[in-house]
């Protein structure tokens, strides 16, 4: 049926194509930021628990290095922000990504409505007297 539409309404399907990917695409990168919060407020959470003379490691790449409490919260504490952070500007972006698509959905719904039946369907016809 696309080879069918007109140039204008083909073009908007195309867009509306590329936008549900980038909103597919945004919404994974969200999951995932929410995960890594997740995982960092329990990290978090579970210092609290923890002694500050408990010897403590942070990964850093393949190895495990041995850090000190407080270096330890004041890395999760500013982890925990910068994840609240991208977790919301990915929430906005998700939202003008679902605005345009709605947008261009029904500019490509009227288009299609008002140029159904509007070309020209011939010159002659059945005219007998």
């Amino acid at each position: 049926m696309q080879g069918n539409l007109p140039p204008e309404a083909q073009e908007k399907l195309e867009e509306l194509q590329d936008l549900q990917e980038t909103a597919q695409q945004v919404a994974a990168q969200k999951q995932q930021s929410e995960t890594q919060l997740n995982e960092s407020e329990t990290a978090l959470d579970a210092l609290d628990d923890i002694g500050e003379d408990t010897v403590m490691y942070r990964e850093v790449g393949e190895l495990l290095v041995e850090t000190e409490y407080g270096a330890a919260r004041e890395d999760l504490e500013e982890k925990v922000e910068n994840l609240e952070v991208r977790v919301e500007q990915l929430s906005k972006q998700e939202e003008r990504v679902r605005e345009q698509f709605e947008s261009l959905q029904q500019e490509l719904q009227q288009m299609l409505q008002g140029g159904a039946g509007g070309g020209p369907m011939g010159p002659g016809g059945a005219g007998g007297d």
